[in-house]
């Protein structure tokens, strides 16, 4: 049987492993070869939250339905998954959005392929474990993005979008549709999605 000093042995050691610094490279050279996803909090590996079916379905949606709204513009959107690395270089993040729009270039760090700086709308699908980062320290990291002018939080069991907008530098405007016989503006690609499209093949609670 255990014993207490081993009990305690054992939560220091887990205390000081998650304490650990890791460098940004090292972070990288780990993440190639993970089973699941982490985000790096400037010297701290946090795995993420292993996504869901409805989560995954909404976030395909998502994306399928913007490129197809994009598809024909002269300007250039590339819309890309969720194993798209982004880099904030002001705080030393590396965070995972579940779908993100890059207008005309991607702008790598240090030509590093995994590493992108330029995302001008991001998506973020909320579950009851990410709701209140994605709405508060994760937007907050996203915001320091100069190229980010536009955040989109999508609901999984309920009928809401929530549209942040960046109209000027330090102003953000946010509209919430909840109708699903509505659709929501993408204004910094000039379109609009509806929420059928958004939630096709989902099954909604009611939004009272």
């Amino acid at each position: 049987m255990p014993t207490i000093a081993t009990e305690k042995a054992k939560k220091s050691a887990a205390t000081a492993a998650s304490e650990k610094q890791f460098s940004l490279s090292e972070y990288l050279a780990k993440e190639e070869s993970a089973q699941h996803k982490h985000e790096y909090h400037n010297g701290q590996i946090i795995a993420t939250p292993c996504s869901k079916i409805k989560h995954n379905i909404i976030a395909t949606n998502l994306t399928t339905a913007i490129k197809s709204a994009v598809k024909n513009f002269p300007q250039k959107f590339l819309v890309i998954n969720s194993d798209q690395k982004i880099y904030i270089p002001q705080v030393n993040k590396v965070l995972y959005a579940d779908a993100l729009v890059i207008c005309e270039e991607p702008k790598l760090w240090e030509d590093r392929e995994d590493l992108l700086l330029n995302p001008l709308l991001i998506v973020e699908v909320a579950s009851k474990s990410t709701r209140n980062y994605d709405r508060g320290e994760k937007f907050m990291s996203y915001r320091l993005i100069p190229s980010f002018r536009e955040y989109i939080l999508v609901e999984q069991d309920k009928p809401l979008v929530e549209n942040w907008f960046r109209s000027k530098p330090n102003t953000w405007e946010i509209t919430v549709q909840e109708d699903t016989e509505q659709s929501v503006f993408l204004q910094s690609l000039g379109v609009s999605i509806s929420l059928q499209d958004i939630y096709e093949h989902i099954s909604l609670n009611s939004i009272n």
